[in-house]
């Protein structure tokens, strides 16, 4: 399986049609079906590390102010406690916390609900500990690689760019920082330059604009740290949105 980040946006992608979310249903139909999925999402930034391992996991509408509709999806994908259970071994010897109370945010059930709509995929969230440096998620991420030989689709989910500050939405101007950023980024996937993609802090002041917290910016490292030798990279789907990146990232 490849292994990818996807730059989620608003969550009001679940519900409304655009170049973003029809390049999620793209690229969607494009993969092999996976067995499950483990994504890390930028919505669930912990104390430590937790993976859900429950059977059953609920979807999470962790969000304000959007219209009834977007409050009434659901996304009823199954759990996979056993996958949850294996990644305690996998990424050893980082302490990783069974969890049975979170369940799927919007920043994994808004990307997914386009990819996979019938919800059939067993799906586990990963935390993101937000006490780590950049380097521990993106050696995480290699050590999530092997999972890809089994089957199972990583899906980082966050944005490369995520600077609300500055305007989200279609009027939002656009900024040639964030432009400047989001090519770099491209550059160093491309190169496999995984190492300077976490020491990200080092590449400028554009990243102090781009990314002025790394929440959404971590789940990139996770992909990016599962790479294989051999991987074609690809961006499935790109652009900027006011101070937010859509760029998405494939490997293989």
């Amino acid at each position: 399986m490849p292994a990818l980040f996807i730059g989620h946006g608003s969550p009001m992608n679940a519900l409304v049609t655009n170049k973003w979310t029809e390049d999620w249903k793209a690229l969607g139909a494009s993969l092999p079906r996976p067995r499950a999925i483990v994504a890390i999402s930028a919505h669930w930034y912990t104390d430590g590390t937790g993976v859900t391992a429950v059977s059953t996991p609920r979807t999470i509408h962790d969000f304000g102010g959007f219209p009834r509709a977007l409050f009434e999806i659901q996304y009823p994908a199954p759990g996979d406690p056993d996958l949850a259970s294996d990644l305690t071994e996998i990424l050893a010897p980082t302490p990783v916390v069974l969890d049975s109370y979170w369940g799927l945010d919007h920043g994994t059930w808004s990307v997914l609900v386009r990819m996979f709509p019938k919800a059939d995929v067993p799906v586990v969230q990963l935390s993101i500990d937000g006490t780590a440096p950049p380097e521990t998620h993106r050696a995480l991420g290699e050590r999530l690689a092997s999972l890809r030989d089994k089957g199972v689709l990583l899906v980082g989910s966050g944005n490369v760019v995520h600077n609300l500050r500055a305007g989200f939405g279609d009027q939002a101007p656009e900024y040639d920082w964030a432009k400047r950023f989001d090519e770099k980024v491209r550059e160093l996937a491309v190169s496999g330059d995984a190492e300077q993609l976490a020491g990200y802090e080092r590449l400028g002041p554009d990243a102090e604009l781009c990314v002025p917290t790394p929440d959404h910016y971590y789940p990139l490292l996770y992909t990016v740290g599962a790479r294989r030798e051999g991987d074609e990279v690809t961006f499935p789907t790109e652009g900027l949105n006011g101070g937010v990146s859509m760029l998405a990232v494939k490997l293989g």
